[in-house]
């Protein structure tokens, strides 16, 4: 599966670390890809493995927000 998450928050490059570190570290996601421009995150990840609710959680408990 892949979603792009749309994150508030991000704003240098540790911002753009902290996020895509967090995410694979949860199993079953596979790959992230950070755009700290526009501040989407593409995740491809195994929905057997891991929910997108994680992922929000993930990405919150590093400080940033996660746009619905």
């Amino acid at each position: 599966m892949q979603i792009t998450l749309d994150v508030k928050g991000m704003t240098c490059g540790h911002c753009k670390s902290s996020v895509k570190g967090a995410l694979e570290e949860l199993k079953g996601v596979t790959s992230v890809e950070v755009d700290l421009g526009s501040g989407k995150v593409d995740v491809t990840y195994d929905d057997a493995l891991v929910k997108v609710e994680d992922m929000h959680e993930a990405i919150e408990d590093q400080g940033y927000d996660v746009v619905a």
